[in-house]
């Protein structure tokens, strides 16, 4: 890394232009749901969740991506859960609810009402507590029609504990009535199932369940998931109430698990993998986003992974190091393309973006880690990246860094 983009405050930024940044009044704990609403005053606000209690969600306007105002703020009900992702499509906002341990509540997901911004209004409340149930880790929200998510349910009995979310599709074209349409695990991680349950990780068991569960119009009928030690797994929902698995990369062990997003490249037949870096210090280190062929979508391969953050600079001042959420080109209004760049948030190796145009060679072509003097040894932890038509970068810490918003140079 070259010692020239290192600015005045100790970060480090090649390609990357720093532009604004809200500490967010000190409420860390940022998550990996972002999500820009365009308001009818023609606004730009975005959400975000936390990773973290005390806080729910808070709305930011990004109209001047160099002077960000909150605007709405949310509390969590209690401190023994988490609102980890959110989307929204509209005035409407959904936000997952995952509890501490089994059993608690609330867990699911709420919709809000968010024509007036500073004032979010439930609109309602799915319940997915259960016995066995920590309720919903991630939703995907891109039509107004379906949530596609990872959670457990009231009537889930896992063969394992870490095996306590499924992918589950759940209809709001009436949003004050969701309602369940179909629902998948992998075979032999509930009670009953007809196969033996899966091998677990001898080193790094994390679980066999979905992180993230996306769905693009280009394929209304795919879930491409990244399913944690289950590695990526492509669904057939072409009848949602009963998906089919058409395809599985697993490639741990060898390597640690806990496969995090799978964004696709249509026009390429590509696939972007992530993982996500779970141990501090580099302990399950390498955590990579990987390149899939997935010109036959039977047997996707791998092709090539993009450039790590040098190790020695990186792996070892106190916190995660190594892959873990992408810009998912998300398919909404405002919302940047490109099947050539990818970004990636890498906890203390910062943001990263990569040229993808030769898919067997990526290339690094931009970072952004910023110094962040209150955290321990100053080390950022970039959670996540949200891109918007201007080709406004943003990004958040996980830990106390809050939003940053940045404008790419290549």
């Amino acid at each position: 890394m070259a010692e020239s983009g290192r600015t005045n405050d100790g970060s480090l930024t090649w390609n990357f232009k720093l532009l604004g940044h809200n500490s967010l009044e000190g409420f860390g704990g940022m998550g990996e749901g972002m999500s820009m609403q365009f308001a009818k005053d023609g606004r730009r606000i975005l959400w975000l969740a936390h990773e973290s209690a005390p806080k729910n969600f808070t709305a930011v306007d990004v109209s001047d991506p160099r002077e960000l105002k909150i605007v709405a703020r949310a509390d969590l009900p209690h401190a023994q859960m988490r609102s980890n992702s959110l989307e929204t499509v509209g005035d409407v906002l959904a936000v997952a609810y995952q509890t501490a341990q089994p059993g608690l509540q609330p867990a699911g997901f709420e919709l809000f009402d968010i024509s007036t911004p500073e004032n979010p209004k439930r609109i309602s409340f799915f319940d997915r507590s259960g016995p066995n149930s920590r309720g919903v880790h991630q939703l995907w929200f891109t039509d107004g029609e379906y949530i596609h998510m990872s959670s457990g349910s009231a009537d889930s009995k896992p063969t394992h504990p870490k095996d306590d979310q499924f992918y589950q599709c759940i209809d709001v074209r009436n949003p004050s009535k969701p309602v369940e349409v179909g629902r998948w695990w992998l075979p032999g991680t509930q009670q009953g199932d007809n196969v033996a349950p899966p091998v677990r990780h001898p080193e790094f068991d994390s679980g066999f369940r979905p992180h993230n569960t996306n769905v693009y119009p280009e394929r209304p009928d795919r879930v491409y998931m990244g399913y944690i030690d289950g590695g990526m797994i492509n669904l057939d929902i072409a009848d949602k109430a009963h998906p089919k698995m058409i395809s599985r990369w697993d490639y741990h062990p060898p390597n640690p698990g806990f496969t995090h997003t799978v964004v696709p490249f249509f026009s390429r037949d590509l696939l972007v993998v992530s993982d996500e870096c779970t141990r501090f210090d580099g302990a399950d280190w390498p955590k990579l986003i990987w390149i899939v062929d997935n010109r036959t979508e039977e047997n996707p391969v791998s092709i090539a992974t993009c450039p790590v953050p040098p190790v020695e600079t990186f792996a070892r001042s106190g916190g995660r190091y190594g892959a873990h959420n992408l810009w998912e080109n998300l398919p909404k209004e405002g919302s940047w393309k490109s099947e050539d760049i990818v970004l990636g948030t890498f906890f203390g190796g910062g943001l990263r973006a990569f040229d993808v145009t030769n898919p067997y060679q990526p290339k690094e072509v931009g970072y952004f880690v910023p110094h962040i003097p209150e955290a321990r040894n100053g080390q950022c932890q970039i959670n996540d990246v949200f891109v918007d038509d201007r080709g406004i970068v943003f990004a958040v810490d996980r830990i106390v860094g809050g939003l940053y918003t940045l404008e790419m140079d290549f």
